[in-house]
C-alpha cells in the first residue's frame, strides 16, 4: 500500500464496574505509553485530573515495569511513558496492560492490543470506532462509590438523591444530566498529545 501507515488497535475496559465500560480505539503504532494515555483518557472521558501508569507484566501483586507521569530523581520507580514506544512493548494481538487512572479512586483498565495493520496515510488518527457506556464521573469513589452513585440516582426518594444530583451539576466534567448508558463514538475528541505534555510538565516545574 503506497503512503501507507501503520496503526494498532485496542479494546480498553475498565474493569471491577458491570456492565462493562469499554472503547475501542485505533492509535498511529509510532505512539508512546504518554500518546496511548492520553488517547485513553480521552476515549473514555477522564479528565487527566489524577496521576496514572501502566503496569506491565502484573502477576496480581507487583508489575515487572511501570510507565507513567514521573519526575526526575522522584524515586518511585516509575519510568517516564513518554519515553517508551507502545510498540516496543505489546506487538501481538492478544497483548495486555493494565493502565491505572487516580491512585485514590484506583480505575484499573484493561487495555488489549487487538490488531496491527496498514492504512491510508490520510486515516485521521487517533479514532474511537466503538464502545459502550458512559465514563463515571471523576471523584466518585472508584468503582463502589460509582455502584453507590448509581443505586442513588436510581432512587428519587433515596436520602441522598437531591445531594447526589447537586454534586453532579456542579461537577466540573458537565455529568449532568447524568446517563449511564451514553457514549457516541463519533463524539470523541483528542487532544495533541506532545502540547498535552508540555503543558503538564509546565505546570509540574512551577
Amino acid at each position: 500500500m503506497a503512503d501507507a501507515t501503520m496503526l494498532m488497535r485496542f479494546r480498553i475496559s475498565l474493569l471491577r464496574v458491570e456492565p462493562t465500560i469499554w472503547r475501542v480505539i485505533d492509535v498511529p503504532a509510532d505512539y508512546s505509553f504518554w500518546d496511548l494515555h492520553v488517547a485513553i483518557q480521552d476515549a473514555m472521558g477522564w479528565h487527566d485530573e489524577h496521576l496514572h501508569v501502566f503496569a506491565l507484566g502484573e502477576d496480581g501483586k507487583r508489575a515487572r515495569e511501570r510507565l507513567g507521569l514521573s519526575m526526575p530523581d522522584a524515586g518511585d520507580g516509575i519510568r517516564p511513558d513518554h519515553e517508551v514506544k507502545v510498540a516496543d512493548r505489546l506487538s501481538d494481538p492478544g497483548d495486555t496492560v493494565i493502565y491505572i487512572y487516580d491512585f485514590g479512586d484506583y480505575w484499573r483498565h484493561a487495555v488489549e492490543l487487538i490488531d496491527t495493520h496498514a492504512v491510508g496515510s490520510t486515516l485521521d488518527l487517533p479514532r474511537c470506532v466503538d464502545g459502550e457506556r458512559a465514563c463515571p464521573p471523576e471523584d466518585c469513589g472508584g468503582d463502589p462509590g460509582y455502584e453507590e452513585l448509581l443505586e442513588v440516582l436510581a432512587d428519587p426518594r433515596h436520602e441522598a438523591h437531591a445531594d447526589m444530583v447537586a454534586w453532579l451539576k456542579r461537577h466540573p466534567g458537565g455529568h449532568w444530566p447524568f446517563d449511564p448508558e451514553a457514549f457516541e463514538p463519533g463524539g470523541v475528541v483528542f487532544r495533541d498529545p506532545a502540547a498535552h505534555l508540555a503543558s503538564v510538565l509546565q505546570d509540574l516545574n512551577r
